[in-house]
């Protein structure tokens, strides 16, 4: 029988995938029994969904891209009826996307893309749950810490904390009652990760949250997702209903003594709550702040007890490792970075998705060898790495493996994993700019320097991207940025200047040119702007037309005059010009 398998994960959804569902099914309804339809989560190609796999079955398989309800009854008629690829529409084979899944290694991803999310048939038939059932019948909890020592696994949610020894100190603590949470409050911009792993694969998820369970000695898991999330949200609580009916959680799991069960905690979306004991208060139902560390959660965490908390990305590697052992982990990556990372590819990239690769890749293979390059065949600038905690690395040091060492040094951190692409026509003064209105608006307040530090340094940045910025400002920038980073009490305080302080260490002519010259290199700060007209103006008049202060001025057929004063530097005129007759200085 051939199946249809549509992508429907947020961006498939985003991208018109339940219209494609739709038409497939009413193309479809006058051969019941003979096809199948379903749908499966993010297989990664974000920049080409509405993704459409058919398959007759077996392991051949081909894949189209950018489907929409038009192109639904073409495939219908000549592909799954007829049998006759259509060659122009496919992402899969002859060449095509070439390097993209070749220079992948793909062990979180395992399933993405390729499982329906709502069957957990269909992911027992991948191997799920085997590695719990290993676990509760043949391994002892320490052991499980062992194998997962031996894997090297580091926590995926950004300070990159060693996993096994962390459940090794929750089990070592005192008391009876103990708790596992999975942090699954991803707030970084251009980061989503956890969200596609949980639409796509959230049994392995709870697998690998059940396992760490065993292991530290807990019969109570939570996982804090944020409502923002509602797709994540709606199949993580249908996975959870699955796994119970099928004996993987409540009482006496697989006939054993042992119990466990599942709670999600819906945050409200506030970024601060990734830290981890800001959000065992919001579990708690008190405001989300970070307290003083010590005590830390693997001692006193949720309600006092002792807590281990980790991310999707983790989680979702245990079973992986269970089954094949921790040394086959460690055979990817580094001496000091084991395993493989997902990434999240923003902005001006060409093939913008999710990504998985081992450790120790270098960020320029990432970009031009998996995701093509930069649009447009522009100037490659530099990559923002680590979401806002994160800093700016320069194309000059792309060679940079992606190793949690290497990537501290440049300044930037691993972070949970969102990697945005600049190229030429970014501005670093602009990103800095916008990153610190992120941290200071998602700021919780607690700490002074955070609160009213990064106030301060936005103010700065603000008036440096208007053009009335003076070069002292760049040291009090500087200056600002050190006490932040030393005087306030959590990640998101501390990391805040992250993007400033790479920006300036690498960028700082631009800062430069924004404060003497009145420029900004790149043309983006609309303050800095000019706009005039030249002489492959047809005098068309629609600039004209099209300006809200009647700052052009001419006649029809005649070049037109921009009146410096009265523009409003909107750049309306430079967007509506057909003729490139619009110069933006």
């Amino acid at each position: 029988m051939k199946t249809i398998t549509i992508g429907l994960g947020t961006c498939g959804v985003s991208a018109g995938g339940e219209k494609v569902f739709k038409a497939f099914h009413d193309e479809l309804k006058e051969h019941p029994g003979t096809f199948q339809i379903k749908e499966t989560g993010c297989v990664g190609m974000c920049y080409r969904e509405v993704l459409v796999e058919i398959s007759n079955g077996g392991d051949v398989s081909h894949m189209y891209g950018d489907v929409t309800p038009e192109r639904v009854g073409r495939i219908v008629d000549e592909d799954v009826i007829g049998n006759t690829v259509i060659e122009d529409w496919l992402v899969s084979g002859a060449g095509r996307e070439k390097g993209f899944f070749e220079n992948q290694t793909r062990i979180v991803l395992r399933n993405c893309g390729k499982i329906d999310p709502g069957s957990m048939e269909e992911y027992v038939g991948t191997g799920g749950y085997q590695a719990l059932e290993k676990v509760l019948k043949t391994m002892t909890p320490e052991s499980v810490i062992d194998e997962v020592l031996k894997s090297g696994l580091r926590g995926r949610g950004g300070a990159g904390f060693p996993t096994g020894t962390k459940w090794k100190l929750t089990r070592a603590a005192a008391g009876t009652k103990k708790y596992i949470i999975c942090n699954a409050d991803e707030g970084d911009p251009g980061a989503f990760m956890d969200r596609s792993v949980l639409e796509s694969d959230p049994h392995a998820v709870l697998e690998g949250m059940i396992i760490a369970a065993y292991a530290v000695g807990s019969d109570d898991l939570y996982i804090y997702c944020r409502a923002e999330y509602p797709k994540a949200i709606a199949r993580l609580n249908q996975a959870i209903g699955q796994a119970r009916r099928k004996g993987y959680l409540g009482k006496n799991i697989l006939g054993t003594h042992f119990s466990f069960d599942i709670k999600i905690k819906e945050g409200a979306g506030a970024f601060v709550c990734g830290e981890e004991t800001a959000l065992i208060a919001s579990i708690e139902g008190r405001r989300g702040m970070p307290r003083f560390r010590p005590p830390f959660p693997a001692n006193a965490g949720l309600w006092g007890r002792p807590t281990s908390i980790n991310n999707v990305e983790t989680f979702a590697n245990i079973s992986w490792i269970i089954l094949n052992g921790g040394a086959a982990y460690a055979a990817y990556g580094t001496a000091d970075s084991k395993g493989t990372k997902v990434f999240a590819m923003a902005g001006k990239v060409r093939r913008t998705g999710l990504v998985e690769v081992p450790m120790g890749i270098t960020i320029n293979k990432i970009i031009f060898d998996v995701c093509g390059g930069i649009v447009n065949d522009r100037k490659f600038k530099a990559v923002q790495m680590g979401g806002p905690s994160g800093g700016c690395i320069p194309a000059s040091m792309c060679e940079t493996p992606i190793d949690y060492q290497q990537i501290n040094k440049t300044g930037a951190i691993m972070g949970s994993g969102g990697l945005i692409v600049m190229d030429e026509t970014t501005c670093m003064v602009d990103v800095a700019r916008y990153f610190l209105t992120f941290t200071q608006s998602e700021s919780c307040g607690k700490c002074t320097f955070c609160r009213i530090g990064t106030k301060r340094m936005l103010e700065i940045l603000e008036r440096i991207s208007i053009g009335q910025g003076t070069m002292n400002d760049l040291d009090n920038l500087e200056e600002l940025s050190l006490q932040i980073k030393s005087a306030t009490l959590c990640g998101l305080g501390q990391s805040a200047p992250n993007p400033v302080i790479t920006t300036l260490k690498y960028f700082r002519d631009e800062y430069v040119a924004h404060i003497q010259e009145k420029k900004c290199p790149a043309h983006v700060c609309a303050s800095l702007l000019t706009y005039t007209i030249n002489d492959k103006c047809t005098g068309c008049t629609v600039c004209a037309k099209a300006c809200a202060s009647n700052a052009i001025t001419g006649s029809r057929k005649e070049i037109h005059v921009v009146d410096q004063e009265a523009c409003i530097k909107c750049g309306k005129c430079f967007t509506v010009c057909r003729f490139d007759a619009v110069d933006k200085l």
